[in-house]
């Protein structure tokens, strides 16, 4: 059995120490901040140890070497090591917000601020440059967005994630309000605001799309149905290409204006249709960890 090595990267305040607590959590041993120059005989060392599941953080306090980090990893995987990249993300207000909350300084920012305005603009800044950094390993990573998760909802979805096989294209369906924010890890999004609203038939309003009466209501509609039928369709033609593409992941985004009745419904039933082919995960955003996500 090779090595399993989960390199985690990502934005400054996106959550990379929670996740990393969830894969220790899942049994991993976990390395926080090592540098680029060491992954190679840090993965020879674990192999030498036994060790069957590494997990690694690296961020931008090791900028100058990350451009390393791509090399790297396909060495690793000719070596036959099981490599998963994971980079979290996300928005830069929320970011903002966060670094403000703990009083926390963002690594790249500069040492002296004078006013609360200035403080502001150097925080975004920072995060701008920071981006740029790390648009490689964006690139060439799953991304999970964090803007409105909370820790326990990261930390299920990191652990779901990692119980897909690495072999096969894994499908991820989630379902958003647009009042919200699109999520930033979406691959393919599709606006489901058209469609007939249970929201506004008194009796559904505190339901979700998983709850029977809501799926009686929209199922009568044939414009569900046919908005069913088209993202289905596109999907079917195009999802063997990306895995000869050598996708690991593919993110489908539903967003409705509240995300709790129409995109509900669409994921549970995208979910169903696409499981029985693919590998395949669902999150609800707005919904958390209800009814056992």
């Amino acid at each position: 059995m090779s090595l399993e090595l989960v390199l985690i990267t990502g934005m400054s305040g996106s959550g990379k120490s929670v996740a990393l607590r969830a894969l220790e959590d899942a049994g991993y041993f976990c390395v926080d901040n090592l540098p680029p120059e060491l992954l190679l005989e840090f993965v020879e060392l674990e192999e030498r140890n036994l060790r069957r599941r590494v997990a690694i953080a690296m961020d931008v306090r090791t900028a100058t070497s990350l451009p390393l980090v791509p090399g790297h990893l396909r060495e690793l995987v000719h070596r036959g090591v099981a490599v998963r990249p994971l980079f979290l993300d996300a928005s830069t207000d929320t970011l903002v917000r966060r670094f403000s909350e703990t009083r926390r300084r963002h690594p790249l920012s500069k040492t002296a601020v004078e006013t609360d305005g200035d403080q502001h603009r150097a925080v975004v800044e920072a995060i701008e440059l920071e981006r740029e950094l790390l648009a490689d390993l964006r690139q060439r990573a799953h991304v999970i967005d964090t803007s409105v998760l909370r820790a326990s909802q990261l930390q299920e979805y990191v652990k779901s994630l990692l119980s897909a096989p690495l072999a096969q294209l894994t499908l991820v369906f989630e379902s958003f309000s647009y009042k919200r924010g699109i999520p930033l890890d979406a691959d393919y999004i599709f606006d489901v605001r058209m469609l007939p609203n249970p929201h506004y038939e008194p009796e559904l309003r505190d339901l979700t799309g998983m709850d029977a009466p809501v799926i009686e209501y929209l199922e009568k509609h044939q414009e569900v149905q046919d908005m069913f039928a088209d993202i289905a369709g596109f999907l079917d033609n195009w999802l063997e290409p990306l895995a000869r593409n050598h996708r690991s992941y593919v993110t489908v985004g539903i967003g409705c204006t509240g995300g709790q009745h129409r995109s509900v419904y669409l994921v549970e039933k995208l979910c169903q249709e696409f499981g029985q082919r693919w590998t395949t995960l669902k999150r609800h955003r707005e919904t958390g960890n209800r009814r056992g996500e």
